[in-house]
Parts: structure tokens; sequence; C-alpha cells
């Protein structure tokens, strides 16, 4: 009887893309004869290549990574940031280990005049790293030295600059600005409402409207609106509300009326003063076309190189002032730092420069965006790991984890002190709306009750029923006004 048993091939692990331990393929036979039996030292050395290949475990990949804020940042002796929560992620779904260091250099990875690679990108060349877990912006010359997977992030070019340096409101709706679109429709609903309110008690209270039969009412509907507009900008409009019904509402109304056009012109006062002296710069054309303010990037980053080799007339005009002013930056954070002591703007990397302004309240970024581009994980030439964490990444991306670690690790403190204050929302004045709501609801009740007093008193001088006796009264003031309010105003022709 013969038993073959193939121990082990050379493969690549389909679920983790890992190489495992590789042993040639060997057949192992047990013959069993009459009296005959395989030798018992091929038996044993074959147990023992069978237990050391079960006992290999995931290879232990060495990751390099570079120290930049919020990708990998010190807490005590480990790191954490985006980075490394992605290597976590990306680690767990391919079952491998890894040890994680920073590169050596402090650099990227670009190369010399000898055309030899630094930082990251170096190592992984060279052989130091099987990855490089960092934002490496994914450029062809890039592509030609090592292998980058599928984007883990978008980005593109930008700058930031102080915000007393740059204008972000059209000159022409900076005043209607000063209060947001929520607030404006607010005031417009408060203001129909109110007007209808001062029409409905002057029509139902009878001290405001004694006898509908004989008298005209002034508050018509239009003299309503024209009434509440009057008080809204605090010049008045006569006739005013004679019964006490009319005056809550009257009253209730000015005082609002007072409230907003105080914050509004406190807000028109900030925007007045932040406004001085600013310059309109949204744009690399603007920036381009200015000289007042000092602008740079990193020194032969990818966000240089674009510059360099762009055939854009613009962006090699900002290029070719950059090299001859000299205003290069270190690094990222030197950049931040000369931006927020004010007159330079820095050029870089779009999700970088959104962290700096969610961190520091005196700085914006720039709306535009250009040269979009990724940031990618970077393996030796012809790794079997390329595939497999692109993959990774792309279920990453679909499950929603990695717009997960961007929110945790973009969190914004800035509380905004500095710069123009923002548009005033109707929850900042929701107490005043409030009130307001109040006073409309007691006008309409107090009017209800007075109207009710008189019908009572009536009812029982006639002895007929209070509802009837006040149903006829609403449908007198309703519907009869405008005939005698127009029979009225013809015997005064008369």
């Amino acid at each position: 009887m013969t038993y073959s048993s193939p121990l082990m091939s050379d493969v690549l692990d389909k679920s983790s893309g890992m190489p495992r331990a590789t042993v040639t393929k060997t057949t192992m036979a047990v013959q069993v004869t009459s009296g005959k039996m395989a030798p018992l030292g091929l038996i044993l050395v074959s147990s023992a290549l069978l237990a050391g290949v079960c006992a290999a475990g995931p290879q232990v990949l060495k990751v390099t990574t570079i120290k930049e804020e919020p990708y990998a940042m010190s807490k005590g002796s480990e790191l954490e940031g985006f980075c490394i929560d992605l290597l976590s992620a990306v680690s767990k779904k391919l079952d491998f280990k890894y040890d994680i260091q920073l590169v050596k250099d402090g650099r990227y990875g670009t190369t010399d005049d000898s055309g030899t690679w630094n930082g990251m990108i170096g190592e992984v060349v060279r052989g130091e790293a099987d990855i490089a877990v960092a934002p490496l912006t994914l450029t062809a010359k890039r592509e030609t030295a090592v292998d980058m997977t599928k984007p883990f992030m978008q980005t593109g070019l930008s700058f930031i600059l102080r915000k007393d340096l740059a204008s972000d409101d059209s000159q022409f709706l900076s005043l209607l600005n000063l209060f947001s679109t929520e607030m404006w429709m607010g005031i417009l609903v408060a203001y129909l409402l109110t007007s209808i309110c001062i029409f409905l008690v002057s029509r139902i209270s009878p001290c405001e409207w004694e006898q509908p039969e004989k008298e005209m009412n002034f508050f018509t509907l239009s003299h309503s609106f024209w009434y509440t507009v009057g008080a809204l900008t605090l010049q008045g409009a006569g006739p005013h509300p004679k019964a006490l019904s009319g005056r809550v509402i009257t009253a209730v109304w000015w005082l609002f009326s007072l409230v907003l056009l105080a914050c509004y012109f406190a807000n028109l006062s900030l925007w007045l003063h932040s406004d001085n002296q600013q310059l309109s710069i949204k744009s690399f054309e603007d920036l381009a076309n200015q000289n007042v303010i000092e602008y740079g990037t990193i020194k032969d980053s990818s966000s240089f190189n674009f510059f360099k080799n762009s055939n854009n007339p613009t962006y090699h005009r900002i290029y070719e002032h950059i090299k001859k002013a000299q205003s290069y930056s270190l690094s990222a954070e030197e950049g931040f730092r000369k931006a927020q002591k004010g007159n330079y703007a820095f050029i870089g990397e779009s999700v970088s420069l959104d962290l700096a302004v969610a961190r520091y309240c005196n700085l914006t970024r720039a709306p535009e965006i250009i040269g979009m581009r990724g940031y990618s994980i970077a393996a030796p030439l012809g790794s079997p790991l390329v595939k497999n964490l692109s993959v990774a990444i792309l279920r990453l991306s679909e499950s929603g984890e990695l717009d997960y670690f961007r929110s945790k690790w973009w969190a914004s403190s800035c509380v905004g002190k500095n710069g123009k204050g923002a548009p005033l929302k109707p929850t900042s004045l929701k107490g005043i709306f409030l009130l307001l709501a109040l006073g409309l609801g007691l006008g309409l009740f107090l009017a209800l009750m007075e109207l009710a007093a008189k019908s009572r008193k009536t009812a029982n001088t006639q002895q007929k029923s209070c509802c009837s006796v006040m149903s006829a009264e609403l449908s007198q003031r309703f519907k009869g006004g405008e005939a005698t309010t127009s029979e009225s105003s013809e015997k005064s022709k008369a």
C-alpha cells in the first residue's frame, strides 16, 4: 500500500497576499510488504518538515513612515494617527504582522543629482522597508521606482493664508451675508405673521372697532403691513392700535425689531472693521498677479515639482517667483507658522491645509484646488503585496472606514474667535422669536376675550345665546366690514 502527502508548494496565500514558507514538493511513501517497511529516518525527517511548516506564521513586514500630523504622531513610545489606523485595518484584513519605524532622514522621497532616491521611497527601493505607509503622493516619477497601491485619500493643491489677508465674500452681497439665509427667512415669516395678527386683532377687538356697521376700520390688511414695516425701521406709521390686544402685539414687535437691529448693526461694525484693507485672493491666478503677499511651498516636494513641470503660464510664473524669491519652507509645520505670522501664503496638499485651518482659526484655505492626485502605499517593484493592499483599501473605502478615519483625525478645534463674524442664525436669537410668538398668541387671545365680553353683554341684553351673538359679530366684522367701509367712504366723500 502506498500513501502520498504533498508537504508544501511555493504559493502565495490568496486571502492575505503574503508569501508563506517554501518547501520542495516531496512525496512520502510508506510501503508495507511482507517483512519490509520504509526507513524510520525518512519518516522522522518528513515529520520535522511538517512541524516547521505548521509553526511558520505570517511574515513580519518592515514598515516605514514619517512623523506628520495627523498621519503619524508620537504618543509615548508608540505612534498614532490616520496612517497608523489605516495600517492596522489593512493588516487585519490581510492577516500580517508589521514592525513600523520612522524614516531615518525624515523625507518623503526624491532623487538627488546622481539619481539616488532618499526618504521613504529610498528605503523601499534599497530593501530597508517592505512598504511605506504615509501621505505619499502618487506621481509618475515615483511609480518608475516603486509600485504604488490605489489611493487611500484624494487631494489636490491649494494655499492657506491669514483671514485678514483674504476677502471671502462678494462686496455686493456682504450686507446680506451678515445674516444667514435661515435668519432672513425667519424675519420674513415673523413680519408676515405679525402683520396678519395686527389685522385680525383690529377686526376682532370691539375696543379697536366698536361699531362695524357704522365706523370705518383704518387697519386694513395693506395698512397692517405698512405699520409693521414702519415699526421695523423705527419710523412708525399711524394710527396706532387703541385696544390692549393690539398694543401687546405692537409692543412685542417693537422689542423684536430693536433686538434685531442691534444684532445687525453689531455684525455690520465687525464686518467693516475686519474688511478694511483686505485683498481679494481666491485663486492661484490672484496669487500670481499680486506682489504684496509672499508665497511658497516645500522645496523639491511633489507640489513644487507640479509648478516646475507645468505648462500653464500662471503656474509656471508661480514656480519662477518661488525660485527667484527662495520662499521655500522646509516642512509643512514651518509653512503653517509663516502663514500665521502674516504676509505669506503656503502652498500644499489640500487635506493637510484643511487640518491647519481646523487647528488655527486665523487661517483660511483658498476655495480653488488644482492638480488632483492621491495618497498611496509604496512597495518594491514587482511586489505581490500591491494587488491585495489595493483591494483592502477599496474595501475600507466601500465600508466607510476611511471616512471614519478622516472625520476622527480632522476634527476641528477652532472656535472662530478671529476674523469675520459668522452670519447670524435663528438659533442665536431663538429667545426673541419665541417671545414674539407668545406675544402674537396673547394678543389674539385678548382680542377674542374682548369680543366675548361684548357678546355676553349683548346676549344678556337681547336675551340671546352668547355663542350666536359672538358668531354674528365675527361674521359682520369679516364679511360685512368691506361693504361698510366702502359705504362709509362714500358718505365721507359726499
